[in-house]
């Protein structure tokens, strides 16, 4: 009866107990060395544990007088002593890591959830061999039995490795964070959600998440879009043949001129702008546009690239040129006997092709064209 009363009573006193460690905690380091309040309100869940430690170790110092169950109940007060220390290590390691967040480029946020979670691993690992030790269950000999088996596992475990390796070098070089849009062509593209210690978890335009392992990333060339500083657009224009040479230079020139004039597009030097007559193509004669958008927002940069458009329309039209496009012309030197160019007399129209696309178009005498 009175081990439960005392069970009962630290039981019920946990939290009012927490509650003043926690304040004291925090007038001390407040005046004294500065902690984060996170790192102290961390530790409250393994400080109302306490209590119940205490109540153990009294009863079974003061109250059983059994020994065998009095050292039996003193074994579990010591394992749930370490239970409670590494508890708290494992509780205050987030927001111990989260300090960190800013202070050097290295520590980005998917480093810190990356050591956060390897943190927390070894703190589990190492608690539940402080509990085994305190059951005289030796763990050293144990791990060094399994080591052929580990050797083992080592082998057949290389990707495993391989994508844990590649993890710490994608948040090491800072590849991409969580937030970003990446392009890995040929294996996925969308915004990363969690570096993981294995896999990479993507979420694709159409909401499904991918989860990529993280060789593939470190292995293969990675596009991130997020990090740009300006968006380009690249675009080659064809004028028709017809075009003559001033037509040509007041088009360049009108088209310059409106990118020049805008502020959604970048000026030299702190980006090139390119327009120019480009080559001369089967059917075309290619005039090279070549700039960037200050907006790197997709949405604003294909209103943008959206009104350009409308702008060299309305430039070619005013010059008096038009567009190109892919044609074949069909010139006959000798029409043989009984072919007839255009049948039953009919006199040909302005457009010396009929409306086909093909120069004096041969049709059987008396046929329908």
């Amino acid at each position: 009866m009175v081990s439960i009363v005392i069970l009962a009573i630290a039981v019920l006193i946990r939290r009012l107990f927490s509650r003043f460690i926690v304040s004291r905690i925090h007038s001390w380091s407040s005046s004294k060395v500065g902690l984060n309040r996170t790192i102290v309100e961390a530790l409250a869940p393994p400080i109302q544990f306490i209590p119940i430690v205490l109540a153990v170790f009294i009863i079974g110092e003061c109250v059983l007088t059994n020994q065998r169950l009095k050292e039996g109940l003193l074994q579990i007060d010591r394992s749930l002593t370490a239970f409670t220390i590494f508890w708290a290590l494992f509780e205050v390691i987030g927001p111990l890591c989260a300090v960190l967040d800013g202070r050097t480029p290295i520590f980005s946020q998917a480093m810190i959830g990356w050591t956060v979670r390897v943190g927390r691993a070894i703190i589990v690992a190492l608690g539940a061999t402080a509990v085994l030790e305190v059951w005289g269950i030796h763990v050293g000999p144990v791990l060094a039995s399994f080591g052929l088996v580990g050797v083992a596992v080592a082998l057949g475990a290389q990707n495993l490795f391989k994508n844990l390796i590649s993890g710490i070098f994608i948040i090491g070089e800072q590849r991409f964070r969580n937030g970003d849009w990446i392009l890995a062509e040929g294996i996925v593209e969308g915004t990363v959600e969690t570096i993981g210690l294995r896999t990479t978890k993507v979420r694709r335009f159409d909401q499904a998440p991918v989860f990529v392992p993280n060789s593939y990333l470190a292995d293969n060339a990675v596009t991130n879009f997020s990090q740009m500083r300006f968006r380009r657009i690249s675009w080659i224009i064809g004028l028709d043949y017809s075009t003559t040479i001033g037509q040509l230079r007041d088009v360049r020139d009108a088209i310059e001129e409106y990118i020049l004039g805008s502020q959604d597009f970048v000026h030299p030097p702190e980006a090139v702008a390119f327009v120019r007559v480009d080559k001369f193509n089967e059917s075309s004669i290619d005039v090279m546009v070549y700039c960037f958008t200050r907006t790197t927002v997709w949405g604003d940069w294909l209103k943008i690239k959206e009104e350009l458009a409308y702008a060299i329309k309305a430039i070619v039209k005013k010059a008096g040129s038009d567009f190109a496009f892919p044609s074949q012309s069909l010139y006959v030197e000798a029409v043989p006997t009984g072919i007839e160019l255009f049948p039953h007399n009919t006199a040909p129209s302005s457009d010396p092709t009929n409306g086909t696309g093909v120069v004096g178009k041969a049709v059987p005498k008396g046929g329908v064209a």
